[in-house]
């Protein structure tokens, strides 16, 4: 998975409290098809590290594939439009430890949607034995860098072919209180029977 772009600034915009967010499902794949409308070619660099003026088609399918355990991941609506997703995939090799990304709408950007899903992505992820996660960030997105720092204030990074490389104890964003105060976000109180549930076979 490749780069966490998350342009939000450390408040929480009250606009939030509209939002919904909840586990993503096929039924949501027109939706992120749509979410290009939404994205500068800017926006679509930080996230893939290349320049493509839409969402990529193979991004949409890894989301249709999810098997929500080790690979999931979240979406916020405002109304039936998707203004942000973030997702992590677990590492088969190091199960503790999980890539993650977000991507946030350009009208939703540095408004703390970011922090929102990260914060709810924390919580999702921790319930299912991740201790840490991987995020790669282009140097020159700046807020990204940021809101590592704001979030993780002891974290450290390995910089390679213009990203720095993140490697993010969940258990030092806890101790912030910024994963709490996400979660504490009338957004996401509207929550799938299955969030954060145990995985059962069928």
């Amino acid at each position: 998975m490749k780069q966490l772009d998350v342009r939000s600034a450390a408040h929480i915009d009250p606009a939030l409290d509209d939002l919904r967010i909840r586990p993503y499902g096929i039924t949501d794949h027109d939706r992120v098809h749509r979410m290009s409308e939404r994205l500068s070619s800017a926006s679509l660099y930080t996230r893939f590290f290349s320049g493509t003026p839409r969402l990529p088609d193979h991004y949409v399918g890894l989301l249709d594939g999810l098997d929500h355990w080790d690979r999931d991941a979240l979406v916020a609506l405002d109304g039936d439009d998707i203004a942000g997703i973030a997702e992590y995939v677990r590492d088969k090799k190091r199960p503790w430890r999980a890539d993650i990304a977000v991507l946030v709408t350009d009208p939703w950007q540095r408004r703390g949607l970011g922090s929102v899903l990260v914060g709810c992505l924390t919580e999702l992820a921790g319930r299912r034995g991740v201790t840490e996660f991987d995020a790669d960030v282009v140097l020159e997105n700046r807020p990204a860098i940021r809101f590592v720092h704001h979030g993780w204030p002891a974290a450290r990074s390995t910089t390679e072919g213009g990203s720095a490389h993140f490697r993010l104890p969940l258990a030092a964003m806890a101790a912030t209180g910024t994963a709490a105060a996400a979660t504490a976000n009338p957004a996401v109180r509207t929550r799938s029977p299955h969030w954060g549930a145990e995985r059962t076979n069928s």
